[in-house]
């Protein structure tokens, strides 16, 4: 996806060193989760109003077919069909239903075959709907929010860390696959080179090891290219010692600026 606008002021909140992010609130706390909604939405939409992306959907051009909602779900790679069996099961016979037959056969590829404008329209007038809503938000955190997550707090990182691991999980997935690095991979990297605070290692210096690998995934992958992403947001946070993703934030992405003032 893309990236938008918002800025602000302030200065670092607790300093580098080897931060004590797992003392306070986790990534799973309601305040700083809304944080993370936010700080993806402003990577994969361009806005920081995550909520109003329940009904996007559009062919990025990056190999993964159609890409949708609140994390960019795309029909290549299988969410998406997640999201809509979700919605099935808990609203049988809305809209989308009929579309899972086609969203099984493009599985893996960026094929249209079956969906096309009629399942595009179909998608964004299901965001009305709460139940589909919920399907997007119960898939996000089970493929997605809580394995990150839980990793994270395993690995003795705070917020920041977590929404590190969430976001790398949201845009390469778990595992390695055609041509991307998933995170998985970025993880044992990290780990080879420094350890985690679970094991006595420094904060700082695990965080920007895991960056770092994440930056060497993105360059191999043929529909990435751009970090910033990682050296004017992530980077940013970890540089300042915002370990509890403290606020105020301000980060770039895709070179737009943005700003979130208070919890």
């Amino acid at each position: 996806m893309t990236a938008l606008l918002v800025v602000l002021s302030g200065c670092s909140a607790s300093g580098a060193g080897s931060g004590r992010g797992s003392a306070g609130p986790g990534l799973d706390d309601p305040a700083k989760k809304e944080i993370a909604m936010q700080l993806i939405s402003s990577a994969e939409n361009s806005t920081l109003d995550w909520k109003a992306q329940y009904k996007y959907i559009e062919d990025i051009g990056d190999g993964r077919g159609y890409t949708a909602g609140i994390i960019g779900f795309c029909s290549g790679t299988g969410d998406m069909l997640k999201v809509v069996e979700r919605y099935a099961a808990s609203r049988p016979g809305n809209p989308l239903e009929r579309f899972l037959p086609a969203l099984r056969a493009v599985k893996g590829s960026d094929a249209h075959d079956g969906l096309g404008r009629p399942f595009t329209e179909a998608w964004t007038k299901a965001a009305a709907d709460a139940a589909f809503r919920s399907a997007q938000d119960a898939e996000r955190d089970h493929s997605y929010f809580d394995p990150a997550v839980r990793q994270a707090k395993d690995d003795g990182l705070g917020a920041l860390g977590q929404f590190i691991y969430y976001d790398a999980y949201v845009m390469h997935g778990a595992a390695d696959s055609g041509g991307t690095v998933g995170f998985r991979t970025m993880r044992r990297e990290a780990l080879a080179a420094a350890e985690p605070p679970s094991r006595g290692g420094d904060e700082t210096t695990y965080l920007n090891a895991f960056l770092d690998a994440r930056v060497t995934a993105i360059r191999k992958e043929p529909s990435h290219s751009d970090t910033s992403r990682i050296e004017t947001a992530q980077r940013v946070f970890v540089r300042e010692g915002r370990f509890r993703l403290e606020t105020p934030l301000r980060w770039k992405v895709y070179g737009d600026s943005y700003r979130i003032d208070g919890p």
